[in-house]
């Protein structure tokens, strides 16, 4: 349940439409709502700002669907990450009007128009093509909470000019995040050049001795750019949750 939702159950009661029974039963899921295989967060788009996101990876598609459609039930917006094939699948059939976006692995439905809710533009900059999946997801997250979003793809420091040529874009944003794996280097240069938030996501991309990401997380950590603040590995929905909060231009 949203702000507004609640605040449409409170007017009712208060000019009399409704009665306190009705009332009550609208209200009876806060602040969650046991489904069984999961207890689902009703409350959290009253505490945060946006509904539980469901995250896809270790359920069945039989439990993404029940947990999606009592999130939607609840006016969403959905959104699920970490989406196969087949569940990708069986949440199109039952959301027809939502996306299965098969490049970020995710799967949105909105039911009302996304409000603007940030100050400024964030900026998602992938260092290879390799890691658009992870900043697909963070930029996909980032738009759902309601931010304009504007992203630079393949822009590694192996050809650190194709990054300088758009430095007119990195001065305009607000927050930015960065995607890279291999080395992890690009955040580092990118802290460099600007005075704003950055959000380094290390993706699980390159050979053997990148362990899965685990060289480029280590290289962010050590960053000696300032403003540099590091997320877990391949967690582009983390970003991009993160760059939201704060562009975040009210809090409400």
């Amino acid at each position: 349940m949203n702000r507004e939702k609640l605040i449409h159950i409170l007017e009712d009661l208060a000019s009399g439409k409704t009665d306190v029974k009705s009332t009550l039963h609208c209200l009876r899921n806060l602040p969650f709502e046991d489904i069984g295989c999961a207890r689902v967060d009703q409350h959290r788009a009253l505490r945060k700002g946006f509904p539980e996101v469901v995250f896809g990876a270790g359920k069945s598609t039989e439990q993404i669907l029940l947990i999606s459609e009592r999130i939607v039930a609840q006016g969403g917006p959905l959104l699920v990450t970490r989406v196969s094939q087949e569940a990708g699948d069986a949440l199109t059939e039952r959301f027809p009007n939502g996306c299965h976006d098969r490049l970020s692995r995710t799967f949105h439905l909105i039911l009302a128009p996304v409000e603007n809710l940030g100050r400024g533009m964030i900026l998602i900059i992938s260092a290879g093509t390799s890691d658009l999946p992870v900043a697909q997801e963070a930029a996909l997250t980032a738009r759902l909470m309601g931010n304009r979003v504007e992203q630079l793809v393949d822009v590694g420091v192996a050809g650190i000019h194709r990054l300088l040529q758009d430095r007119k874009l990195l001065d305009e944003a607000e927050v930015l995040v960065v995607a890279a794996g291999m080395e992890g280097a690009l955040p580092s240069v990118v802290g460099g050049l600007v005075d704003r938030p950055i959000i380094a996501v290390p993706t699980s991309v390159g050979y053997g001795t990148s362990f899965g990401g685990l060289a480029a997380l280590l290289g962010m950590l050590n960053s000696c750019a300032s403003g540099v603040v590091v997320v877990n590995i391949d967690n582009g929905f983390g970003a991009g949750y993160a760059a939201s909060l704060m562009n975040r231009r009210e809090h409400t």
